[in-house]
């Protein structure tokens, strides 16, 4: 879920919370009292103690990280770097391919990694791999479509992907300000297939979310729209989905998501290993403990942000799966298209025709 600028370049804020500031960090054991060290590139999801202490415990390691927000990001700390300074990449799996040819990342070994109990639509290998070879593992994902108060609006009338054009919530309805899932979302509720998206349908494209902003009542960063949900200055949030609302739950239990019935668009997440890296048995060892039914229950349940498990196994309590829609995942991930996967310049016309929606009357 997340960002702005590039597709691949999205700020995970779709988050909830506040990352953790930009820097290198350590958590659980020292460094005089591990006896290695693993060194990760991370989104804030993966920084809670409660996910880290028990592979540091188990490994006798102490696991380093630095706070990205986006590919770029990543990129650039590379950049600064030494060859071998980093282990692990979260990463927004449309960038696999994209890092692969640069020679970034570690090609894995499918067989050590439990694709089993991962669904196959977010284990596709167009996300995971480039010409048979495996380079990122899903982790996490879930979606951008309609969040909402169900104590103000009807759930039923959400199950349309068209509701939030109706006048009759003029002024009742905030949009998330990053180009791609919106772009996505105005192409499916016009009936298009986004992953066939071209030149000649940016136009209805443009008409239809120039219509959306002249119904909401503001477009925002996450934090903006995700508060004015939560004080309903608004009844419902286009782009939003189980990361703006799981997370509130204990206090606002009348906030909920919805993959309507023409579709919606999936964010995904996924672990890699450097290839420069000096600890790859490590890093293989940690995205098997992420993975695991109990690191999966950990990062789903993150305090910066929630989203559903790629392991299906995961150890998630009854109530958690309550908060998730884990009885409605598997149609919702059928339902759902995964971010765009897009040439420089295909990417560049969606951002200018993002800039013209936001600067329309």
């Amino acid at each position: 879920m997340t960002a702005r600028v590039h597709h691949a370049d999205r700020v995970f804020a779709r988050l909830l919370l506040p990352a953790v500031a930009l820097g290198a960090l350590t958590l659980g054991m020292s460094a005089a009292e591990a006896a290695g060290t693993l060194n990760v590139l991370t989104w804030c999801d993966h920084e809670d103690p409660a996910l880290l202490h028990p592979f540091e415990t188990a490994n006798d390691v102490k696991v380093n990280f630095k706070d990205i927000d986006s590919t770029a990001a990543a990129l650039a700390v590379l950049k600064q770097s030494k060859p071998g300074d980093w282990d692990v990449l979260v990463i927004d799996q449309t960038d696999t391919g994209r890092l692969s040819k640069l020679g970034v990342l570690e090609p894995l070994a499918a067989k050590d990694y439990p694709f089993a109990s991962i669904p196959a639509t977010i284990a596709d290998p167009k996300l995971t791999s480039v010409d048979g070879t495996l380079y990122t593992v899903p982790e996490k994902f879930g979606y951008n479509t309609v969040a909402y108060n169900k104590s103000m609006v009807d759930p039923a009338a959400m199950t349309d992907i068209n509701a939030p054009w109706d006048p009759k919530y003029k002024g009742r309805v905030a949009v998330y300000d990053y180009y791609v899932p919106e772009i996505e979302y105005a192409a499916i509720a016009l009936g298009k297939d986004p992953a066939t998206l071209g030149d000649g349908d940016l136009a209805a494209v443009k008409d239809k979310l120039v219509a959306l902003k002249q119904n909401a009542a503001m477009v925002g960063d996450v934090t903006t729209v995700q508060q004015a949900l939560a004080t309903g200055a608004v009844d419902m949030l286009v782009g939003g989905g189980e990361w703006v609302t799981a997370g509130l739950s204990k206090d606002q239990p009348n906030l909920d998501y919805m993959i309507p019935h023409q579709g919606g668009v999936r964010w995904q997440q996924g672990l890699g290993v450097f290839a420069t890296s000096k600890e790859k048995p490590l890093a293989v060892k940690f995205i098997q403990y992420i993975l695991s039914p109990d690191g999966q229950a950990k990062l789903a349940t993150s305090s910066c942000y929630w989203g559903m498990p790629a392991n299906s196994q995961a150890s998630l309590t009854p109530a958690q799966k309550t908060i998730l829609r884990w009885d409605d995942q598997a149609k919702f991930v059928k339902a759902s298209h995964p971010y765009l996967q897009m040439t420089p310049e295909f990417d560049k016309k969606l951002q200018a025709l993002w800039a013209s929606v936001l600067q329309s009357k």
